[in-house]
Order: C-alpha cells, then structure tokens, then sequence
C-alpha cells in the first residue's frame, strides 16, 4: 500500500507542475513588465550621468531617444499578447489533457512491464517467509491427482500389451516384494501414462529394496510424481527429490526438478542456483537442458541476476540414441563408416577430457551396435574406475554393456 501511496503522490506533483506550465497566463506580461522596469531604470540613470557631468548631452539625447523606441516595442507587444490574466485557450485545455493522458497511461504500462503489480509491497525477509508458508502449506500429491481425475489411456493400445500389463499387475499383487515385476510394473504403467499407477508401482519398489535402493530409483519416483501432477513438485516429490541428492547430489534429475520445485515457489534465487550449473554442466541433450534454455533467462531476472547471458546452444557429443537407431536401419556398410566416425571422435574425447556416464555408455552401446564387443570390457572397466563411489553412474554403466551384449 505504501508503494501506492508513494506513486500517486508522486504523479500528482508531476501532473501539478505540468499544469501551472500550460496554464500560467501572465508568464509573457511578466516579461514585459520586466523589460520596462529594466528601461526606466535606464533612463533614470542617464539623467544622473548628465547631472554629474559625465554623459553629454548630445549623446544622452540618442539614449533616450533609443530607450524610448524599447519601452514603445515592449509596451506594445504586451498589448499584443492580450493582457496579463488572459484565460487559457482550447488548443492550451486539449495539450494539458493530452499530456497528462499521456503521462498517466505511460507510467502504467512501464510499470506493468518492468514491475510486479500482481504482488503486494513486500521486504525480502517478507518474501522468504511467505514462500516458506507456501511450501508447508501447498497441495500434497493426493490432492492434486484427486483434482485431476482418472487418467486418460493413449487413444490405440494394442490388446495383448493391456492384456499383459494387468497379468503383471497381478503377479505384484501376489508378489508384492518382487523387485523385478515392481520394476517392469512401473516402466510399462509410465509408457500407459498411467502415472498414478507407475509411482505408487515405483514406492512399493523402493521400499522393497530398502537400503539397495539407488539414487535413481528415487529419482524416478520424483519425476513420476511429478509427471502425475502435471509439473507441480508436490512435499512428496520434494522427499524423494531429497533422498535423490542425499544419494547423489549431482543427479541431474533431481536438481532439476529441485529447481522447478523452488520457481514455482517464488524463489527464483534458489531456483538459479539448481539450473545455471546445471546448464553449464550438460550434456546438452541431457532432457532437462532444452526445459531449462527456455525458462532460466526470466528465473535469472526475477533472481536479481542481469547479468546472465543465456550460453549458446551445444550440439551433443558423440552419437545419440537416435543416431544409433537409425544406424540399425541403414545398409551395413554405410552404418559401419558413419557409426564409426562417430564413435572414434567420441573415445578420443573420453580418453583426453572424460565425460559423464551417460556419454561412457553411450560409448559401450555403440561398440555393441559395431559388434565389436572385444572393446566393450575395456571401456566398462576405465568408466569402473572412473566412477568408482558413484553408485547411479556405475549402475549406468553396467546397464549400457548388458545392451552392448556383455555378459554379467
């Protein structure tokens, strides 16, 4: 309120000034009158130069012959001017109007632009401790799923996927400690979108793992969570945000949603800290680089951060997932020359500046797509070494050299 308070006061004293300068009338016979007093000052002190002796007399007739012409022009254009109290005029009312029109409409939509009128005036303590109320107090995930309703299934699913989907949702029923069914039952729930189903699914596997649950097993509860709330980062997705970085505090997963979770709470400041070194880092086709390009520019203003300069786009480095896919499908010659190109400059990078797991096994995939499987086990072992302590980029790895074709 005090804002407010403080902006009228101030558009009032501008509208004032401008007034009394469009509608002050005798600004010119001020003048005028001015210019005569100025004159008869002159003309008093020639007569005291003739008394005195020190102006002729000759000369003291042309001065005030020429200060009389001056006094003769200046009366003149004071009548000319129509008086001192002549009234404003139409065109004078239309300039004020106008102007003050002008002043009023631009000052509103400069502060729609650059302001925050949709928020009260509010000190930086003030703003912390509101968005710490918002966060004990927002929806939890039941609410918000609730408020959804059923979840919609894709429009064509084949009927033998539906069919086995509910004889494995059977087995876990029965079974309910299952590691391996829990874990199929949460991926093909997700692949259904059927998100509700796939967390719960996803929980029910963490907690029959207990303590060999992995980092990114609850990773992927979040990012379900979240996926079921439609992007809200409910206190639920939150817990399984912070058991993910207690178990590994660089998952790019969690960080990311760690940092959505803060925007959406109006504390951009945090939510920069997740995203800009998260950006820096990639890899740029890492899935949350292209969510993060598109709102970290608008995070960083709203953190007080005008400095940043959103960083050029990478391309990826080495071969996608993609690009070995559509390799598979050309003829094997061609797929040879081109996977082999990729992945030449892919080792040389990992060999000289090393990488994250995900391009390391990306690496022991492509060697399996080449068939050269004798060059699998020494990547997996370097990348072993490499991440060794870091559970999630292990698992990572091993992962991709079961795909390649190594055996366990």
């Amino acid at each position: 309120m005090t804002f407010w308070i403080v902006a009228l006061g101030l558009a009032g004293v501008s509208l004032a000034l401008l007034a009394l300068a469009f509608f002050r009338s005798d600004v010119g016979a001020a003048a005028v009158e001015y210019d005569l007093r100025v004159y008869r000052d002159q003309l008093a002190e020639v007569e005291r130069d003739v008394t005195r002796g020190t102006l002729p007399e000759a000369e003291a007739e042309r001065a005030r012959t020429e200060i009389s012409r001056r006094i003769l022009e200046a009366d003149r254009s004071g009548q000319a001017g129509g008086g001192s109290r002549a009234a404003p005029g139409p065109v004078t009312w239309a300039m004020g109007a106008v102007s003050a029109l002008i002043l009023i409409v631009g000052a509103v939509a400069l502060y729609a632009r650059l302001g925050a009128p949709q928020y009260p005036d509010m000190p930086l303590k003030e703003r912390i401790a509101f968005a710490e109320e918002v966060r004990a107090t927002r929806l939890d995930q039941s609410e918000v799923e609730a408020s959804f309703g059923a979840q919609a299934m894709p429009q064509v699913v084949d009927p033998q996927y539906l069919e086995l989907i509910q004889r494995l949702r059977a087995v876990v029923a029965e079974r309910p400690d299952d590691v391996q069914g829990l874990t199929f039952l949460a991926r093909n729930e997700a692949a259904l979108g059927n998100y509700p189903a796939a967390h719960q699914a996803q929980a029910q596997l963490i907690a029959a793992k207990g303590d060999q649950a992995t980092a990114q097993d609850h990773a992927t509860l979040a990012e379900l969570m979240i996926l079921a709330a439609a992007g809200y980062v409910s206190p639920q997705a939150e817990a399984a945000l912070t058991a993910t970085l207690a178990l590994d505090p660089r998952n790019g997963t969690a960080r990311y949603f760690s940092g959505l979770m803060f925007a959406q709470l109006g504390r951009p400041d945090l939510a920069f800290r997740f995203w800009q070194p998260l950006l820096a880092e990639g890899p740029p086709e890492a899935p949350w680089i292209a969510p993060i390009r598109g709102q970290i520019e608008e995070i960083a203003q709203a953190a007080g951060q005008h400095n940043f300069t959103l960083p050029p786009e990478a391309a990826p480095r080495g071969p996608t997932e993609d690009q070995l896919r559509d390799a598979e499908s050309m003829d094997p010659e061609a797929r040879t020359q081109l996977i082999r190109g990729m992945v030449a400059g892919l080792a040389g990078r990992l060999a000289t500046e090393g990488g994250p797991a995900s391009d390391w096994a990306r690496l022991i995939r492509a060697y399996g797509v080449l068939g050269e499987v004798e060059s699998i086990a020494p990547v997996v072992s370097e990348a072993q070494t490499v991440f060794a302590g870091d559970p999630a980029s292990l698992a990572e790895i091993e992962a991709a050299a079961r795909d390649a074709g190594l055996a366990p």
